[in-house]
This record gives C-alpha cells, structure tokens and sequence, in this order.
C-alpha cells in the first residue's frame, strides 16, 4: 500500500505553490496575459501546465511547510516578484499609451475618448489604436513566449528561498516608472513637433490677417498635420517599439539581480 507522509506531501505542495504564485504574478500584472478578456480560469489553467512542467528542472526548493508562517512569506514574497516582472514590461505599453494620449491633446483629439473595459475607464481613441500596434507587434516577436521564458529563467536568476529579496529591487522597479513619462514624450515629439510648426504658422496667419475664422480653418489644418506627422512616425514604429522590448527585457534581468539576496560572507 502506498503511504505518504506528511513531510513528503508539504514538499510536494511547496514544488508546486512556490513557482505558481510567481506565475500568477506575473499573469497579474505582465501585458496580454492581464488582458480583462483572459479570463482568470484560463490564466490558472496556463500557469498550473508551466508549473508542472517546470517540476522536473525546478531547484531544490527550501524545506518548509507550506502552510506555515514562513512558507506563506514565501509565497507572497514570489507573488511580488512575478507582479514585478510582468510590471517591467507593462512599462512599455505605458509609454505607448501616454505617446498616445500627448499626440492626440495635441491635435485637438482630446474629446475623443471612449470607455476602455481592459483599463476599466475612458482612454483616448489614439492611446487605444497604438496600444493595438503595440500588442500586435509584441505578438508578432513572440514577446509573449519571451516573457515566459524570462520568468523561467529567473528561478536560476532568483532562486526561492527563505531570504528576504533586497529593497534596491524594489527601488529599481519605482524608478523605472520614470521611464514612461521621459521615453513616451520622446516617442511623441516628432509629432508634437510638425504640430508646433503648424500651430506657429497659424499664429503669424492670424496676425497678418485678423478677420480669419481660426477654429473653421486651424482645427482641420492640425488635424491633417497630425495625421500625415503620425503616418510618418508609424513607417518607423516597429524598431522603436523593439527596442523599447528589449529594453524592459533587460530592465527585468537588472531588477532581478538587484533582488537577489546578498551571498553570505
């Protein structure tokens, strides 16, 4: 007869739970997956196959009772660190849509806004369109599969164990949500500069001729200006957007070095 003792069943649970709450982290929080039309049966369906196909070349995992104090610190501790992964790369979507949304203000599509179920408010059309790109190209790189690969890597990277994960970690990922605010103005200024440029015209036309109705003819003069500046920004849009993914493939490789616990002397 076949006997299991409890110390066998608390290690064959911890094998399981420890890397799943690093996937669903990840599920959570990491672009495509998070999507609001991934339902959560699906995304605890995909994580339970990788998780036990990771069983067989998972590292010796620390040998404490899942149900303990210290094992649900792990637990938790490996929910935050796949919500920071998937995090990283949503940084990148972040800066498409705020391109978005500075492109669209600028051109006067600031009223065109729109209720957005995956961000659970109103976004504006323009932000929605090239986070549409975005996913797409993402999809087309298999970013998705990358994504995975990276957090399976990241249990050699950042093995599980009992050690609290370093605060600089966390720092870096505060950091880097600096990176949205300086990469999606750039991805917007040169738009927002033929704009510029159409604007000032339309300031020197009004002054040299005041009785110019200036909202029946600069609103479609910006409109068209803005359209043919986003039509030339998207011929360039797929080697900008690769490198914004390679770089929050990398921003994760460098958070995950920062989280790792310190050797012991």
């Amino acid at each position: 007869m076949l006997s299991v003792s409890a110390t066998q069943l608390d290690a064959w649970l911890a094998a399981l739970m420890f890397p799943l709450a690093r996937l669903l982290g990840l599920f959570a929080a990491a672009p495509i997956f998070s999507n609001r039309g991934v339902s959560v049966r699906v995304r605890l369906a995909i994580g339970m196959g990788v998780a036990l196909a990771l069983l067989p070349v998972m590292p010796a995992m620390p040998a404490v009772p899942p149900a303990a104090g210290i094992g649900l610190m792990i637990f938790v501790q490996q929910i935050f660190i796949g919500v920071a992964i998937g995090f990283m790369m949503r940084i990148v979507f972040a800066t498409v849509d705020l391109a978005g949304a500075l492109i669209g203000m600028q051109m006067g599509l600031s009223f065109a806004i729109f209720f957005d179920p995956d961000a659970g408010g109103q976004t504006a059309v323009l932000s929605d369109f090239l986070a549409l790109l975005t996913t797409l190209l993402f999809l087309a790189v298999n970013g998705h599969l990358l994504l995975i690969e990276v957090l399976v890597r990241s249990f050699e990277w950042l093995p599980i164990g009992t050690d609290i994960v370093r605060a600089q970690g966390w720092a870096y990922v505060a950091r880097a949500g600096a990176t949205v605010f300086a990469a999606g103005l750039l991805l917007a200024l040169p738009v927002m500069g033929i704009l510029l440029v159409a604007n000032i015209s339309l300031g020197v036309l009004t002054r040299a001729a005041p009785q110019l109705n200036l909202f029946a003819v600069g609103f479609p003069i910006t409109l068209t200006a803005g359209f043919i500046g986003l039509l030339l920004m998207l011929t360039n849009f797929a080697p900008v957007l690769q490198n914004l993914f390679d770089g929050g493939f990398d921003d994760i490789g460098r958070m995950l070095e920062m989280l790792a616990p310190l050797p012991p002397r």
